[in-house]
């Protein structure tokens, strides 16, 4: 018997730090992961196009193409669709801590990496972005 083969996904997302040592987290309605905003990228656009749009849709925030600093890809299992393995091109942007919750977010929270690790995290978060957000998200002195 053959495993079913997983669908890869193309995603952009971004470690958003608010310079108070804490990332926000976003949880999709309907869903009990929490996990970074963003989302697909269409075939028309760069991942950094893709995620300027999802910000501006998900949180309300209007960022420009040259502000998110690139991570680079990483892998992991979606948490929300099926036999699908996400490819997520990961930035680090600092933004201020008011966002508009909007689209598909049920909820948003400002949480440090050993506060997060008490929520149910996306594979991609738990297993990628907390290890990288405990370098980088520290209090702006």
């Amino acid at each position: 018997m053959s495993l079913p083969e997983k669908r890869i996904l193309h995603i952009a997302s971004a470690i958003l730090d608010d310079g108070n040592g804490r990332l926000l987290l976003v949880r999709k309605t309907g869903t009990p992961w929490f996990m970074q905003a963003g989302g697909k990228i269409e075939p028309s656009e760069s991942a950094v196009q893709a995620l300027c749009r999802e910000l501006n849709e998900e949180l309300g925030l209007n960022i420009s193409e040259t502000q998110p600093e690139p991570l680079g890809t990483f892998t992991a299992i979606a948490a929300n669709e099926a036999e699908t393995i996400i490819e997520a091109a990961l930035f680090f942007l600092r933004i201020p801590a008011s966002v508009t919750v909007a689209a598909e977010i049920d909820t948003a929270l400002w949480l440090t990496p050993d506060e997060a690790e008490a929520f149910p995290l996306a594979p991609l978060t738990r297993d990628h972005v907390l290890p990288i957000a405990r370098e980088r998200c520290r209090p702006h002195t």
